[in-house]
């Protein structure tokens, strides 16, 4: 099974999942684990490693509009280094500063390949999920799209330097919190816009029309990709961008963006069914966490 085919089969027995995070009495909680071979390119150094590993997890504390309180991550890797443990730390440390949260400890242990699993915690009385967009409704996105697959990109071509910044991403959990007023549903793009839209509408049983041109492109898309199909796949399916794909009434947008401190986009609206990007149908591509 692929990873969502895998969650479809437990949903059943887990009916507080389905959502970037659980909410249990106003306690958002969310665990994700990242490998080595699938995770991190050659070149990513630890300190951005120990960033994107928790940030990953913050994001989807984000996505359900709480504060970021903590987070924890177990480390393992082929030998317990002095320095690179550090730098994780430090990583981990520093981007939980950056949103408010606390970097509280974790475990250790050996292991074959380098892996982390991290958990992060936040709080909300009033949740966001992915269940509530109507027909009529506009489709958002935070910043911009593609950073991740440029990422990847410029550690191929041997620019770890470039490849890092890129890799380390800001969780956008103060943007969750000032969305919280507006947003109808929301849920974070780690697997990739496209995906994501077709989550939501599975979710909220409805549909999208976006539009391509009001795409907001990361720059170093242009920087890296081979011609316009390039990039709209960057933008659109490679997905581990982090950024908040959310709907809201029409007439709230410009409200949204006074409160919130980072760019909002609107890229497109809210149908009664289907997914599609200029009149054609958009395929459910993206990210996956497990092989088919």
């Amino acid at each position: 099974m692929d990873e969502r085919s895998a969650l479809r089969l437990l949903a059943a027995d887990l009916p507080d999942a389905g959502d970037d995070a659980a909410v249990v009495d106003g306690l958002v909680v969310t665990t994700d684990m990242l490998h080595e071979s699938t995770d991190f390119p050659a070149g990513t150094t630890r300190y951005t490693a120990g960033w994107r590993a928790v940030a990953a997890s913050l994001s989807d504390v984000a996505a359900m509009g709480a504060d970021a309180t903590a987070a924890v991550a177990a480390y393992g890797a082929p030998s317990l280094d002095e320095t690179e443990l550090l730098e994780f730390v430090g990583g981990a440390r520093d981007v939980c500063e950056s949103v408010d949260a606390a970097y509280v400890g974790g475990d250790l242990d050996t292991h074959g390949e380098f892996t982390v699993a991290t958990t992060a915690l936040g709080e909300t009385d009033a949740p966001l999920r992915r269940s509530g967009a109507s027909p009529g409704e506009t489709i958002c996105v935070t910043g911009a799209l593609g950073r991740s697959a440029a990422a990847l990109r410029a550690f191929e071509a041997g620019d770890d330097e470039r490849g890092n910044d890129l890799f380390r991403f800001d969780p956008r959990v103060g943007a969750g919190v000032g969305l919280r007023p507006h947003a109808t549903a929301m849920m974070d793009s780690s697997d990739g816009l496209a995906r994501s839209l077709h989550q939501l509408a599975e979710a909220s049983d409805c549909g999208f029309e976006i539009e391509w041109d009001r795409l907001p492109v990361h720059d170093a898309v242009t920087e890296y990709a081979t011609d316009g199909d390039d990039e709209r796949a960057m933008a659109a399916t490679f997905g581990e961008d982090f950024e908040l794909v959310f709907t809201l009434p029409a007439d709230a947008v410009d409200a949204a963006k006074n409160t919130v401190s980072v760019p909002l986009t609107a890229i497109g609206e809210v149908t009664d069914d289907g997914v599609v990007a200029d009149g054609d149908p958009l395929p459910d591509e993206g990210y996956t966490h497990a092989d088919d």
